[in-house]
């Protein structure tokens, strides 16, 4: 009896002390293939990569870029390509140290060695997948002689033209500013439209439901065209004197409107009717209550989705090229067709990811700071 107990206290120290046995657990998967395959993987994608530098070198030659400078940029470009090839060697070199551990019956260094060269070897695939990607888009640019190139992004044209697309754009910035204010105004009265309560309520709520059901429905470009041409053809006292980018911020408020109406009433609604019966039993109003409990509320929670309506009604901006005005597409456009050449454009569309970026980074940091408030608050 006492010796039964003796062997179970020492398979116990065993299993807890410094030496382990098998017994405590299976052990770690040899990783070493995987290692292999991802150094052979970076291998190809830095060969690959230097193929496509040479080409790139050799498509370049034909512009007279050639000297010092562009031997430099080749060399250093090839050295920063060679990145893969070290965390593919380190799996490598971990999965030989799990691999010792495990011969020498060592579980937990197996374990931590084994993880070690799992997420080297995960992090060389990764990494060549991206490269492999790029490899491809340059290939894609200097195809045929640097066709695409020259159609898509041609620098002499591009620098010629940008000052001039650039004076054209703030007619885009003036349009989506000025459509913005008007969208959260108008936005959040047809969201309280469609919260009106009771009976009386209901041709309001019916009235406000057709309007986001409508233009909502209907396309920006066609809104646009509808009242950028039609309202000056029906002879309306004033209304006929706007110019076109009047009309176009009058079509973009409707039809943002609309949808910066449901974000506000998802907002509103979100909220939990407790504060609403609260705000009630202390006197105030139901548009008292809006005001100080409710739409402060909801407001909060709705700057993302906000915001990604906005970045959305940056990009149609451009729409506004149907009716006539002048703005950064526009005149893209009337460039590109002189030079039969489409390089302007993309200037244009570089304008637009340059304002569009940081605000779509903001909305990321702004979920964010939200997703640890509400963590904290659990």
């Amino acid at each position: 009896m006492s010796s039964t107990i003796g062997n179970q206290e020492g398979q116990t120290l065993g299993l807890l002390g410094g030496e382990r046995r098998w017994s405590a657990g299976t052990p770690p998967k040899d990783v070493t293939n995987l290692a292999a395959t991802a150094l052979v993987i970076s291998f190809l994608v830095v060969a690959g990569s230097w193929k496509t530098l040479l080409d790139a070198r050799a498509a370049t030659a034909n512009l007279q870029v050639d000297g010092p400078l562009a031997d430099a940029i080749l060399v250093i470009c090839g050295l920063c390509l060679l990145l893969p090839i070290w965390p593919a060697m380190q799996s490598l070199h971990q999965s030989r140290l799990a691999k010792a551990a495990r011969v020498e019956n060592k579980l937990v260094d197996a374990r931590v060695f084994t993880a070690a060269a799992r997420d080297h070897a995960y992090y060389t695939l990764g990494l060549a997948a991206a490269l492999a990607t790029l490899l491809l888009v340059v290939q894609f640019f200097i195809a045929n002689d640097l066709a695409v190139s020259r159609t898509f992004m041609l620098l002499p044209l591009i620098g010629s033209s940008f000052w001039l697309i650039l004076k054209a754009f703030w007619t885009n910035i003036y349009i989506f500013v000025v459509a913005e204010i008007l969208v959260l105004v108008w936005g959040l009265i047809v969201a309280i439209a469609r919260l009106v309560p009771g009976k009386a309520g209901r041709p309001v709520r019916m009235m406000a439901t057709i309007y986001t059901d409508v233009f909502r429905g209907s396309p920006a470009i066609i809104n646009i065209y509808l009242i950028g041409f039609g309202l000056p053809l029906t002879g309306l006292p004033w209304v006929k004197d706007f110019s076109e980018e009047s009309f176009a911020i009058f079509a973009l408020t409707l039809t943002y409107g609309a949808y910066v109406a449901e974000v506000y009433r998802s907002g509103i609604e979100s909220i939990h009717w407790s504060q609403v019966a609260a705000a009630r039993s202390l006197g105030l109003s139901y548009l008292q209550t809006l005001r100080y409990v409710i739409v402060p509320q909801a407001v909060r929670r709705i700057i993302p989705p906000l915001l990604n309506d906005f970045i959305g009604l940056q990009k149609d901006t451009a729409l506004v090229n149907v009716i006539g005005s002048i703005d950064a597409f526009n005149q893209a456009k009337i460039v590109a067709s002189n030079h039969f050449n489409l390089s302007p454009v993309t200037t244009v569309a570089i304008l637009f990811i340059l304002i569009t970026i940081p605000q779509a980074r903001f909305v990321d940091k702004v979920l964010e700071r939200d997703q640890r408030r509400i963590r904290g608050g659990s």
